[in-house]
């Protein structure tokens, strides 16, 4: 017998403001789960840190202050049923560097929120989920196009959650 193949989950969604993109965000974390790494990608400004704001809140049992961790690296959240943790590798020269993040616990112990996961090189996981976050022209200051894009863990989740992931 061959052995599988993996299947790629993706789905285009356009958002017309940050509204739109907390609405995503939220809808997105009650599809996670413990041990699930998110990369949040987009240029500077395209709304990384606003996604993970809303994800993180929405998983949270009352709002907190989600600053980005462009400085600390790394921020912690208790939340609701396992820890988020958020990362913003923008910073790291070198992916070995994560390992002093306890990147290895987080990816076992909690939700992973990374902002520049490229920046992992080949410690990045099979399984992420990747959000990449697109300014559109001419949609206004806000809109974004976002793609969700994963293998065969997110296929299932990303496919019964489309319509509901839509509004």
């Amino acid at each position: 017998m061959a052995p599988a193949i993996p299947l790629e989950a993706a789905l285009v969604l356009p958002v017309a403001d940050e509204a739109g993109t907390a609405r995503l965000a939220r809808g997105l974390a009650k599809l996670c789960r413990k041990g699930d790494v998110i990369g949040l990608v987009g240029d500077l400004g395209a709304g990384k840190t606003t996604f993970a704001r809303n994800f993180i809140n929405s998983m949270m049992p009352k709002e907190v202050e989600v600053p980005s961790p462009t400085f600390t690296l790394l921020q912690v959240y208790e939340a609701k049923p396992c820890p988020i943790f958020h990362f913003d590798l923008y910073r790291l020269t070198y992916p070995e560097e994560a390992f002093e993040l306890g990147i290895e616990d987080a990816f076992a112990d909690g939700i992973s929120l990374i902002e520049w996961p490229d920046k992992l090189g080949r410690l990045l996981p099979a399984d992420i989920l990747t959000v990449d976050i697109v300014s559109v022209t001419g949609g206004g200051p806000t809109a974004r196009r976002i793609l969700l894009e994963g293998m065969d863990v997110w296929r299932e989740r990303i496919d019964a959650a489309r319509d509901s992931l839509r509004s």
